[in-house]
């Protein structure tokens, strides 16, 4: 299957709500004054706020993203919810040259931390390279028993999760888990 067509965006990170949502301002030249954009990381699933990991996923991401700069390289299609499909690619936080300026793929990195999953079906959404790239992330995060892998992968993965809690609203975000077992 081909790979949809993109849009590049300069953006500006305002809010994260879980390991794979942000919500973004972004310079957008067909429609004039800046937009806000929530964006889905295109190709990772992570964990739910509810589920475990699912707070120290949204922190990661936030870390990576929040308040910063983003180039973002968004799918011509929103996914279901009415969100944008994007990869973001931001400044590393060691970053102290413009030649390293939006060379960070977030979502990679939340694989490299083992905070989010990949799966062969999101393969066809990505070019060569970054199913490769991708893949070896988290096969390498699953060896060092990073994050989610930690137990050996017994971490539930969002989409079975989200079958087993019908009635946890995901494009509402579901609320905020009382609980203290989320890493």
């Amino acid at each position: 299957m081909p790979i949809a067509a993109t849009t590049t965006l300069l953006c500006f990170v305002i809010a994260v709500s879980d390991g794979d949502t942000l919500k973004a301002r972004c310079q957008d030249p067909r429609n004039g004054p800046d937009t806000t954009r929530v964006v889905r990381l295109a190709s990772i699933d992570a964990p739910e706020r509810d589920q475990p990991y699912g707070w120290r996923s949204k922190k990661t991401l936030g870390e990576l993203t929040l308040r910063k700069p983003a180039r973002l390289v968004c799918r011509k299609k929103d996914d279901r919810y009415g969100r944008s499909l994007c990869n973001a690619w931001v400044t590393p936080a060691t970053c102290t040259r413009s030649s390293c300026e939006f060379t960070l793929d977030a979502g990679l990195a939340m694989l490299t931390q083992g905070l989010a999953w990949w799966e062969p079906r999101f393969a066809r959404e990505q070019t060569a390279q970054q199913r490769g790239q991708y893949e070896f992330a988290q096969v390498e995060a699953k060896a060092r028993r990073a994050g989610l892998w930690r137990d050996g992968g017994q971490a539930v993965p969002p989409w079975d999760w989200r079958r087993d809690h019908p009635g946890w609203s995901h494009a509402a975000g579901g609320a905020p888990a009382a609980s203290s077992a989320n890493q």
